[in-house]
């Protein structure tokens, strides 16, 4: 590939950045998603040329042609990651390395270009670096950092694009939920599935997340916080949340989990929370899960606790499970014993105040 492996970023600083005051105010309670940065990074990508033109700029609105073939063809992918403040002063990301390979795994399904791991890491120490300020102080706050690419050459086809556009923006993020870790309340769709076999389902790309829309609504008309899949072949295996991997305790402190055969997520916190299991001892299976072994579970004590985990809200414990069936609770709810102590090693390694056996945490700043 031409360009994209030794580029130096060109950068333009904001003329006119957020002032002191007006960001600490911000910051005070940022909640999630809802406020940005003053900076973005764009590269461009043509065939033949490769990546080019990255830069450091101020965020602004991106001019776009109405024939752009994202918007018609959906070629589309993005990345979620955290900068953490750490006791020291500094800065760190949390496996960027496995961000950088999930994306080129989804470009790859997506027919898009890979983008060299190098670039996609610098355009992430870029923006970190120039908005430092950014970063909330506080206990559970963090610079959310979302990478994402998409077709924007200007013609109406349906092949690849030509032509690719990869930026990175920042959030300033508190607690995923504003109350605290709570157990949340689950609804099993009856009708959606979120991806079948050979489909998009371990890519991640926006079409899995508006397919999903439906569900997570019809979720909430029955009371529920979200919406977990069951498999789009047999209709029996849970699959995961609309945006979160599963996780089961079984009553002799092992962890199943579905397997990742194409229709799930290959989550980053999955597999950080099953490497850290292991390493304590803990048995954790990776197979399929049917909705009933999880119901008797639950009511014979078998399954202790349940729990969602994503980058977000690392991890979200699952109480309660509603169908068209009925529903039924897990015993173990927002206090399980396990549950609470991975959620406390993960996050404590993240931010620097626990040993980081597996290098996961990558220092910016």
């Amino acid at each position: 590939m031409s360009g994209g492996d030794n580029l130096e970023f060109e950068i333009r600083p904001n003329p006119a950045p957020v002032g002191d005051a007006e960001r600490a105010a911000l910051l005070a309670n940022p909640g999630f998603g809802r406020i940005f940065t003053d900076h973005m990074v764009t590269v461009r990508y043509a065939d033949g040329k490769g990546w080019y033109e990255p830069r450091v700029e101020a965020r602004a609105p991106i001019p776009m042609d109405p024939a752009s073939a994202v918007l018609h063809y959906a070629q589309e992918i993005f990345e979620g990651l955290k900068a953490y403040p750490l006791p020291d002063g500094g800065v760190a990301m949390f496996r960027p390395d496995a961000n950088a390979a999930r994306f080129n795994q989804s470009a790859a399904r997506m027919a898009m270009p890979a983008l060299p791991e190098n670039l996609f890491l610098q355009s992430l120490q870029e923006i970190i670096s120039i908005d430092r300020d950014w970063i909330p102080q506080g206990e559970d706050g963090s610079l959310y950092l979302r990478p994402f690419a998409f077709a924007n050459e200007v013609f109406l086809g349906v092949r690849p694009a030509t032509e690719y556009l990869y930026l990175v923006i920042a959030s300033p993020v508190g607690p995923y939920f504003s109350g605290g870790v709570k157990p949340v309340t689950i609804w099993v769709s009856p009708d959606f599935t979120r991806a079948a076999p050979g489909g998009t389902g371990a890519a991640k790309c926006g079409g899995n997340y508006a397919a999903g829309l439906s569900a997570q609504a019809e979720a909430a008309e029955h009371g529920c916080d979200q919406v977990v899949y069951l498999d789009a072949v047999e209709r029996k295996y849970i699959d995961e949340l609309g945006g979160m991997n599963v996780f089961l305790v079984l009553d002799d402190g092992s962890l199943v989990t579905p397997p990742l055969t194409g229709t799930i997520l290959p989550g980053i916190t999955r597999d950080s929370l099953i490497r850290l299991a292991e390493r304590a001892g803990r048995r954790v299976e990776e197979r399929p899960i049917s909705l009933e072994e999880w119901r008797e579970g639950a009511a014979s004590g078998r399954v202790r606790e349940s729990f969602a985990c994503g980058t977000a809200a690392v991890i979200t414990p699952i109480g309660t499970v509603r169908s068209e069936d009925g529903e039924f609770s897990i015993a173990g709810g927002g206090t399980g014993e396990v549950t609470t102590a991975l959620r406390k090693e993960l996050v404590d390694i993240q931010r620097g105040r626990a040993e980081d056996p597996f290098g996961w945490v990558h220092r910016v700043l």
